[in-house]
């Protein structure tokens, strides 16, 4: 893709519509979501790398949250508080523009979904004027926790170990970040961007008088495999991993809105009356995931009964519609 063209991605996106629609709903007086305040407990030691994958987490499930399964669910799994800030199918902001290479589609929209994600998060962080520390801190939130999940890091002698929601979040948002930012991961050169035809840069390449540089290679395999061998973005420059980046990067996403809603739905996002912004940027978030085959269901446990209630209004992709990829204009919903 040429470098003009890949720009007008940008990889961003204009701000969303912030509109509110006024609807007015019953005032929650109760929640169930909300983390149990556990001041005294110090977190352990984090490892020092700056670099923690995404694939060093672990996952646990609760009994007694099994236990609880009949409790009356909290509000943001309830219809009358499942609203949004915009109206229409999400489904068509999703679909891969006809002529624009799946790998650089994809690379857009995590890139979009981070930043409204760090625009979610960004609250949570916010200085609570009643106790002088964030909302998101060491005592609300003891663990990464959602629901009956809690994730835990593993340390650098590969044990799991578990720690502040707001450490975890960090983490997550640092190794994000140098992953978004690493042009081996996410490469801008316009000259891996060529049609593939030309990838070995050859003296005959139209438009040029030197060799074009084909996209990064694994220099260990055969050019026999090398030829026939394909993956997602390899056109566009992308490497071979990086399909399997992109989902470790959805996946701490997920995590990351799992905690948002379970920890802090009622205090800030209610109080604040800005949960159905909330709602927005995860329908967005959750509707490319599905459509790309980015997200496991396992990972979508916790959120599972208000996607439920989405897909129910057809505000997101059936099973059938899941891992369809469509492109504009070419069976993506109005």
């Amino acid at each position: 893709m040429a470098d003009e063209d890949r720009r007008s991605f940008g990889r961003k996106a204009d701000k969303g519509d912030s509109r509110r629609d006024g609807q007015q709903t019953p005032s929650p007086t109760s929640y169930t979501g909300s983390q149990t305040s556990l001041p005294g407990i110090s977190a352990p030691q984090m490892p020092h790398s700056p670099a923690l994958s995404a694939a060093m987490s672990v996952e646990s499930q609760s009994s007694e949250f099994q236990a609880s399964a009949n409790r009356k669910p909290p509000f943001f799994f309830r219809e009358e508080y499942a609203g949004l800030i915009v109206k229409g199918n999400f489904m068509t902001l999703a679909a891969k523009p006809v002529h624009v290479e799946e790998g650089e589609w994809l690379a857009h929209q995590v890139v979009e979904q981070f930043r409204l994600l760090e625009g979610m998060l960004a609250i949570i962080k916010v200085i609570d004027d009643r106790t002088g520390k964030p909302i998101c801190n060491q005592e609300t939130c003891p663990t990464m926790s959602a629901a009956g999940h809690t994730y835990a890091w593993l340390d650098q002698q590969r044990k799991p170990i578990k720690i502040p929601a707001c450490s975890y979040i960090h983490h997550v948002q640092k190794w994000i970040n140098g992953k978004i930012s690493d042009p081996n991961l996410f490469p801008t050169d316009t000259s891996f961007a060529l049609p593939s035809a030309y990838a070995s840069g050859g003296m005959n390449t139209p438009g040029a008088s030197t060799p074009i540089p084909a996209g990064p290679t694994n220099l260990d395999a055969s050019l026999n495999s090398l030829a026939g061998k394909e993956w997602l973005g390899r056109s566009s420059g992308f490497p071979e991993n990086f399909e399997g980046d992109i989902k470790s990067i959805y996946r701490q996403m997920a995590r990351c809105y799992a905690h948002i809603y379970h920890g802090h739905w009622l205090d800030p996002f209610w109080h604040i009356n800005a949960y159905k912004e909330l709602n927005t940027c995860f329908i967005h978030f959750v509707n490319v995931g599905k459509l790309f085959g980015l997200i496991a269901d396992k990972e979508m446990e916790p959120m599972q009964p208000l996607i439920d209630l989405w897909q129910e209004k057809g505000l997101l992709p059936s099973a059938q519609q899941t891992g369809s990829r469509p492109e504009a204009g070419q069976g993506a919903a109005a």
